[in-house]
């Protein structure tokens, strides 16, 4: 009896352990102040992302459910014990007798699954389809997670850059300012054009901080993507697409309380000698910046997106699965066969009793066994449809994408030059300003073209690499970082 106590608490205690989840992973903390590379944010979230690891979990079900199938072809072995107490009395012809009877028995039964026709195998088939259709789900929420990073690392990288080309149009538009107040308080300029420049100013002020809170935001989104919550202040580096030539300090987001520092709407100080004050500046944002071209042609990238995609692959499987899903039903009309076997002991004059026996059963019912059929023809319809309606959408996916992509390059260098132009253009009418040549409109509108140009630039930059990481992404390029089901 002992030993019986033993094993059940032993198999309870397993039982308790296979309760707990399985490839428990830590989320990764991010240190302060430290430099990230876009493969270290990726790293980041694939360790991070509770999509990810519910794949994973999906996939453990999914082993364990095959497990389970395999198991009905493993015996079932049954034991019992018992004890009765009979108390009979009787009263025949003035005869009374009193009879106690204590029985104890012990049975032992054994049965196994011989054939039942396939229906166990077309339960198994089911299960491992289903299972791999799970480990593909897992590398499909990889592949999406990958590019979400992707796309918000790219955003941080633009808003950054918008900051240090807005700043820079704050310090020209001050300069600007302290010579027209310079100029205008020798008589030189009109009092307008000091009024002109200091709203120009004002608006500057503005689309600064308006970029600064896209930067913020920017960066709030990067952590969401990484799944990482009250994140230090820490750093992100330039890509090879993206390179900026940039120190801009990122944004302290534990504290984002309001600031009680000097008003930005304070104007400079005054100067005495508007020569002092230096001129245009150039703002080279993007530092030996090239263009790679993406290495396939539209041909190569279909038929690499119907090779690599995962989603594909666990459609297909899913298709499978509900195949044998529909065989495993209409096996339902074939009869079992089994065999038992029992053993049993009853304290009784010591009786002991063996059985063996073979048999076969079916029971069926056969409205509900058709429907059953009708419901499953319809599900492998479904998974048909759905799987050629994939198919399709990656086509369509993968061709807008690189035609997407093929369009934003080709205006890459086009507004490179523009900037060129629009800046040599804000000199030639700032000089023109200066010596009384041009007028304040010609001024302005050459400053904020050459802004716009620049800003232009750097967002087509940012939907370049957009674009061709969503290509990326949609042909299911592999990648340098990556995580297995096993979290390596």
């Amino acid at each position: 009896m002992q030993r019986l106590i033993n094993i059940v608490i032993v198999l309870c205690f397993l039982a308790l352990c296979s309760l707990a989840p399985a490839n428990a992973i830590e989320d990764i903390t991010i240190q302060e102040n430290s430099i990230l590379t876009l493969n270290d944010c990726i790293s980041i979230a694939l360790n991070n992302n509770p999509a990810i690891r519910n794949a994973r979990y999906n996939y453990g079900i999914s082993k364990a459910n095959v497990n389970i199938a395999r198991s009905e072809f493993f015996p079932t072995v049954g034991v019992g014990t018992g004890y009765t107490f009979n108390d009979v009395s009787s009263n025949r012809r003035g005869m009374s007798a009193l009879t106690n009877t204590n029985t104890y028995t012990v049975e032992a039964t054994l049965n196994q699954l011989l054939w039942n026709f396939g229906r166990t195998n077309a339960n198994i088939r089911m299960q491992k389809f289903y299972m791999i259709a799970d480990k593909y789900n897992f590398e499909n929420a990889v592949r999406e997670t990958t590019f979400n990073v992707k796309q918000r690392y790219y955003e941080v990288l633009a808003a950054r850059a918008t900051v240090a080309i807005n700043r820079a149009y704050v310090d020209i538009n001050e300069r600007n300012y302290l010579r027209t107040k310079a100029y205008f308080e020798e008589g030189v300029m009109s009092k307008i054009d000091l009024v002109n420049a200091e709203v120009t100013l004002s608006d500057s002020k503005i689309q600064l901080i308006e970029s600064s809170k896209a930067y913020k935001n920017a960066l709030v989104n990067l952590n969401n993507a990484m799944y990482v919550s009250n994140a230090p202040v820490y750093s992100i580096s330039s890509t090879e697409g993206f390179n900026i030539d940039n120190d801009y300090a990122p944004v302290n987001l534990t504290n984002i309380s309001k600031t009680r520092k000097k008003e930005s709407s304070e104007l400079p100080v005054s100067v005495n000698d508007a020569k002092l004050i230096t001129s245009v500046q150039k703002l080279e944002v993007l530092t030996n910046y090239k263009l790679n071209d993406f290495p396939y042609t539209f041909e190569e990238c279909i038929k690499m997106a119907y090779e690599n995609r995962a989603d594909l692959k666990a459609y297909n499987s899913t298709l499978d699965a509900v195949k044998q899903q529909l065989l495993y039903i209409k096996r339902n009309y074939y009869p079992e066969l089994s065999a038992t076997a029992g053993y049993g002991f009853r304290n009784t004059n010591s009786t002991n009793s063996f059985n063996v026996g073979v048999n076969l059963s079916s029971s069926v019912n056969i409205m509900n066994q058709k429907s059953q059929v009708d419901a499953a023809k319809y599900q492998v319809s479904i998974a048909e449809n759905s799987l050629n309606q994939l198919n399709k959408d990656i086509y369509f996916e993968v061709q807008n994408a690189y035609i997407n992509m093929i369009e934003i390059e080709k205006q890459i260098p086009l507004l490179a030059v523009k900037v060129r132009q629009t800046l040599e253009n804000f000199e030639l009418a700032e000089g023109r300003y200066y010596v009384g040549l041009g007028d304040y409109i010609q001024l302005q509108d050459a400053k904020v073209n050459y802004n716009n140009a620049q800003r232009s630039y750097i967002e087509t930059i940012y939907q370049y690499n957009v674009a061709r990481a969503n290509l990326e992404s949609a042909i299911a390029l592999p990648q340098e970082v990556t995580i297995t089901l096993e979290g390596k």
